[in-house]
């Protein structure tokens, strides 16, 4: 009886059940749109926070910053005089980005602190290579001085010939890239964990002098490498093993080599540049932060937090209006849909006043009246969660589609250790390295399986809320008034 009546009802009402259906489904579909848009700028910013440290990396221990212009020096390149004009003169030089260095050991000791789950060092470098060539000019005479050599008189009175130097000069290239020195015992952590091996092989954990290789598929496809060519750095030939791809698609360091190979390199032995830190979860991550900052005297802590505070840009903008704007502007639109909802359906229970009190008249408790308004809301309610989802998913998947290409600033943050400066390439590190580049993120709008039981959770509530109004008002009804309206 409940049910074929229900039926009856909607069937009757359907302009009204499909007005409060459409209310709620509104308010509904931009509350997935909004989540899903927030969803995309987090996977956004954890994709370019991921392209700094590498995955699994909550935070970074570096040497404080020294005081501007101390311990630093500045490249000095060497040439050789050689008598032959063809010869190309070629030097490279070796450096550690940002030249601030943590003794190895520093390693251990952060390891130790209490809430580190894991930690790993490793030396980053900048490599600038100048190579050429130096050509003699050409002495050419004076037209004088060709007549004089023929018999006729000198162009001048000195008796020497007369003309001028043309022609020669330098013509040097130089080439700049960055090698970042991994412990290849660990590599569940770090800026090479960004990345995907997509030719070749990782290095093994015996490699760890070896002079094996891994490039970065952008600068390999630049330089023309592949697997098993081998990469020159300060003159020793690296074979390489293997091709990554960045998940970002800017990838940490151009040229991977085992950290011990990248200290000989560098002439820094038992030296690094970053620590890489794990905690054991993230609430430990502030009370690791204080341990090493505390315990660990003349070093840098960054956390993945102090880093996201400092993106700007295109993203930054988006993500502040789909967290606050959006945000606002959803519950609004949801509040005022279940208002609606539930002034619509109380208004058509006052429009069906002779017909509920002619059930009552009938025999129907208050309770039964009561349990039909209410299954008539849930019912359009539930009508209004199955539209708004649909056009909730339909939108999240036009923002996917046709959304702009979104840019991400990386500037230095308060306590970086010299980062955004300092170094040939703006750090001591991979990840200061990347800080000083402005990244390119597609957006997406993914919908997970929580916004959709969120949203039907919405629709459910609204339809009980809209009941709540009508029902309210059908259980004050007395038959006595229905049965005057029928007079």
């Amino acid at each position: 009886m409940f049910f074929t009546y229900l039926r009856r009802e909607l069937r009757r009402r359907r302009k009204a059940a499909l007005v409060v259906a459409s209310g709620l489904a509104l308010g509904i579909a931009l509350v997935i749109i909004v989540s899903s848009v927030s969803s995309g700028m987090s996977k956004a910013q954890d994709k370019v926070l991921q392209s700094l440290y590498g995955l699994g990396t909550d935070m970074t221990v570096t040497k404080a910053a020294a005081a501007p212009g101390s311990g630093t020096e500045r490249p000095r390149f060497e040439f050789d005089a050689k008598d032959d004009d063809d010869a190309t003169q070629s030097t490279d030089r070796v450096m550690v980005q940002g030249f601030q260095t943590l003794a190895s050991t520093t390693v251990d000791k952060v390891g130790k602190q209490d809430g580190v789950a894991d930690a790993v060092g490793g030396l980053s470098l900048t490599v600038m290579k100048v190579d050429g060539q130096f050509k003699r000019g050409e002495f050419k005479q004076s037209p004088e001085d060709g007549a004089a050599a023929q018999g006729g008189p000198r162009g001048g009175g000195s008796g020497q010939p007369q003309g001028e130097v043309q022609g020669g000069g330098a013509s040097f290239d130089v080439n700049s890239f960055t090698v970042y020195g991994t412990d290849v015992t660990q590599q569940d952590l770090g800026p090479l964990t960004s990345s995907k091996i997509t030719k070749g092989r990782t290095f093994k954990a015996t490699e760890t002098d070896a002079e094996v290789a891994v490039v970065d598929a952008a600068y390999a496809k630049e330089k023309k490498l592949a697997v098993d060519k081998t990469v020159t750095i300060s003159g020793t030939k690296y074979t390489i093993v293997g091709v990554s791809t960045a998940d970002s698609g800017d990838a940490a360091a151009n040229v991977y080599v085992p950290l011990k190979q990248a200290q000989t390199l560098a002439d820094s032995k038992d030296k690094i540049t970053t620590v890489y830190v794990k905690a054991a979860g993230s609430q430990a991550i502030d009370t690791v932060k204080a341990a090493i900052q505390k315990n660990i005297t003349g070093t840098t802590v960054t956390t993945s937090a102090d880093l996201a505070d400092t993106v700007s840009g295109s993203l930054s903008t988006a993500s502040d209006l789909a967290s606050s704007v959006g945000k606002w502007l959803s519950i609004a639109v949801l509040v005022a849909a279940f208002l609606v909802a539930g002034l619509l359906t109380s208004s058509a229970v006052s429009r069906r006043v002779r017909e509920f009190g002619t059930l009552k008249a009938l025999g129907w408790k208050s309770g039964r009246v009561t349990r039909q308004v209410v299954g008539e809301a849930l019912v359009n309610g539930l009508m209004g969660g199955v539209l708004g989802i649909a056009v909730g998913l339909a939108g999240a998947y036009a923002v996917t589609a046709i959304s702009p290409t979104l840019t991400a600033q990386l500037g230095s943050s308060g306590g970086g250790g010299g980062m955004g400066g300092g170094g040939p390439m703006g750090g001591g590190g991979p990840g200061r390295q990347t800080a000083a580049k402005t990244l390119d993120i597609a957006l997406t709008a993914p919908v997970s399986l929580t916004t959709i039981l969120t949203a039907v959770a919405l629709a459910v509530a609204g339809g009980l809320i809209a009941g709540a109004f009508g029902g309210w008002r059908a259980s004050r009804l007395r038959p006595a008034d229905a049965l005057r309206r029928v007079a």
